[in-house]
């Protein structure tokens, strides 16, 4: 049951979308965090980008740019379309990142009758690396849909302080055995907080 990546514009979209459809109709809601601290772990600004790599191959490159602000949202080239509020990262259907940024923090939307979507932060103020390079502040989120009484979509997002989404792992999960689907890891970025020069900005070296 292999997602394809077609579904969705933006590849922060594309984990939220692979994992359900639909206007949300609730989100959780509880105290704000502060805007800026969810700000840093995906830089809004028109001329940013970030370009991947599907399942370990380099021959089929993704890239995502920010293309223009309208709406309250930033708008990217594959149809994405984000912005933070006083509550966390969101897309217009959904929350991709909340606060408070506590390890085993949680919350739902709901995006029909039928289906909500499940999200919980899993780590906090962890160092990952990716072909991109090393980053020392990052946090992951694992977002969870059920598709049928046996079978659960879930996804976990790695998201770094100042660079954006560097990773998405997609797999199903069945009678309690995890198969993976897709990966994406990020190989190049240009990410720069709004008002900030468009100069690419430098890939941090491993610590």
């Amino acid at each position: 049951m292999k997602q394809s990546l077609s579904m969705v514009g933006g590849v922060a979209l594309l984990a939220a979308t692979l994992l359900g459809s639909g206007c949300a109709r609730r989100v959780e809601t509880d105290a704000r965090p502060s805007p800026e601290s969810i700000a840093q772990y995906y830089p809004l600004a028109v001329g940013n980008q970030w370009t991947y790599r599907l399942d370990g191959r380099d021959d089929k490159p993704v890239t995502v740019e920010i293309v223009k602000e309208q709406d309250g949202y930033f708008l990217d080239n594959q149809g994405g379309q984000l912005a933070v509020d006083g509550f966390g990262l969101r897309d217009p259907k959904r929350y991709l990142l909340r606060g408070p940024l506590e390890a085993g923090r949680g919350w739902n939307n709901v995006v029909s009758v039928s289906s909500t979507e499940r999200y919980q932060l899993v780590q906090v103020g962890f160092a990952c690396k990716v072909p991109a390079g090393s980053f020392s502040n990052c946090v992951s989120v694992e977002g969870r849909n059920r598709v049928d009484a046996q079978t659960t979509l879930v996804n976990t997002m790695t998201f770094a302080a100042g660079v954006g989404l560097v990773r998405v792992d997609v797999a199903t999960e069945h009678e309690g055995k995890r198969v993976p689907q897709t990966e994406l890891e990020l190989i190049s970025f240009k990410a720069n907080a709004p008002g900030t020069s468009t100069e690419p900005a430098a890939t941090p070296a491993p610590n």
